[in-house]
């Protein structure tokens, strides 16, 4: 008997999903399933749980050798799913069904041939200018699962040339704000009539935390004797677009890094400002979970919600500001670190990096920067 599923894809539409037991592998006596998901409704979904039951009971279902991509994928996907946090699973998941899924779902995994991938990572690759590496990636994973399985013989994904990426986009990815332009973006919050705005951009700027790691911030995460902020969860996204709390990703996330005293000042006042604003709206934000960012009804901000406040300020002065966006505000806090003296492991630790390529990658740009003005420096003190 078929499982039905209801669920919500990555555009918010309702769909359905099915799963359904096919007999016993040979090999290892284990009970053997297959599933479907897409089908917008659960009529739809019903049928063809039918006919594949049908199939499987008259041993029609088709063999191993005629499996569909998309029949491999989703076996792949039950045993990825345990291995990651819920909110790459929403990603990963979006990449197949808007991305490579289209592109090789309804094709028997062992017809793909090495041209018919490459075809397919060229194209991605000028459709846009970063991802298509993590969907090769992904669709290297699915024919990696169907060589350990034994649906194929041998893995042509691993023999596919990617593309390298567009030298504009990385030039972008190096986009960050400089002292004074961080400093200058300031000027236009008021820290006392806008001080939940201004607290929240100043934890970014002078802590360099993630979006998601601000928002789930609760005043216990901040000790004001010490001076010190703890990050031990982020809100993210799950599925059906529902905002989530996670743990960091890694151990590294998980840290407690200094406040600065003047960042401490800012958030020593709006928290007295929360607690007169949100009292007139009927909230205590008394309780030792309370958010230090909360929505209208106290609860968590959209993920959106610090990006809006940015653009609000920054998109009508263009001569002034590079635009940017709030993740930048982490690298643009890394590239001032450097700047002012500090070393890669002091900034690692500070972000949280357990992978220091972003890092480094900052770190090179600044070196670059420094490597100028020290040939000019010795230029002056020369004199000739």
């Amino acid at each position: 008997m078929a499982s039905i599923k209801k669920y919500t894809d990555k555009h918010g539409d309702t769909r359905y999903s099915f799963q359904l037991y096919v007999g016993t592998n040979p090999q290892t006596g284990k009970p053997k399933k297959t599933s479907r998901r897409g089908f917008k409704t659960k009529k739809e979904a019903t049928l063809a749980a039918s006919r594949l039951e049908l199939e499987a009971s008259t041993g029609s279902l088709q063999q191993d050798n005629n499996i569909l991509f998309e029949t491999v994928y989703h076996e792949w996907y039950e045993v990825y799913a345990n291995t990651v946090q819920e909110s790459t699973t929403v990603r990963v998941t979006g990449m197949f069904d808007s991305h490579i899924l289209p592109a090789f779902g309804n094709k028997r995994i062992r017809t793909i041939s090495l041209n018919a991938l490459q075809s397919a990572v060229n194209g991605w690759s000028k459709e846009v200018k970063r991802n298509y590496k993590r969907w090769y990636y992904y669709t290297r994973q699915v024919f990696q699962y169907a060589l350990k399985v034994g649906y194929i013989d041998n893995n042509p994904a691993t023999l596919v040339t990617v593309p390298k990426p567009d030298i504009s986009w990385q030039r972008d990815k190096n986009k960050f704000w400089t002292k004074a332009q961080m400093v200058h973006f300031f000027s236009y919050i008021d820290p006392v009539e806008s001080a939940e705005k201004y607290t929240l951009f100043r934890v970014l700027a002078y802590t360099g935390i993630r979006r998601g790691e601000c928002l789930a911030l609760t005043w216990q995460d901040i000790n004001f004797r010490q001076a010190t902020m703890t990050i031990s969860k982020t809100v993210t996204q799950g599925h059906g677009g529902k905002q989530i709390i996670q743990p960091p990703k890694t151990s590294a996330g998980k840290r407690t890094i200094p406040i600065d005293e003047v960042t401490l000042g800012h958030l020593k006042h709006w928290r007295h400002a929360q607690q007169r604003l949100y009292l007139m709206m009927g909230y205590n934000t008394m309780a030792p979970g309370q958010l230090i960012f909360a929505n209208r009804v106290n609860g968590y901000k959209s993920l959106n919600t610090p990006g809006k406040w940015l653009h609000t300020i920054i998109d009508d002065k263009p001569d002034e500001f590079p635009q940017i966006t709030i993740h930048k505000f982490r690298h643009t806090f890394t590239s001032l670190m450097f700047e002012s003296g500090a070393t890669i492991k002091e900034v690692q630790g500070l972000l949280g990096d357990a992978d220091a390529t972003t890092v480094m990658n900052v770190y090179a740009h600044v070196s670059k920067k420094q490597q100028k003005q020290a040939s000019d420096n010795f230029a002056r003190f020369m004199q000739i």
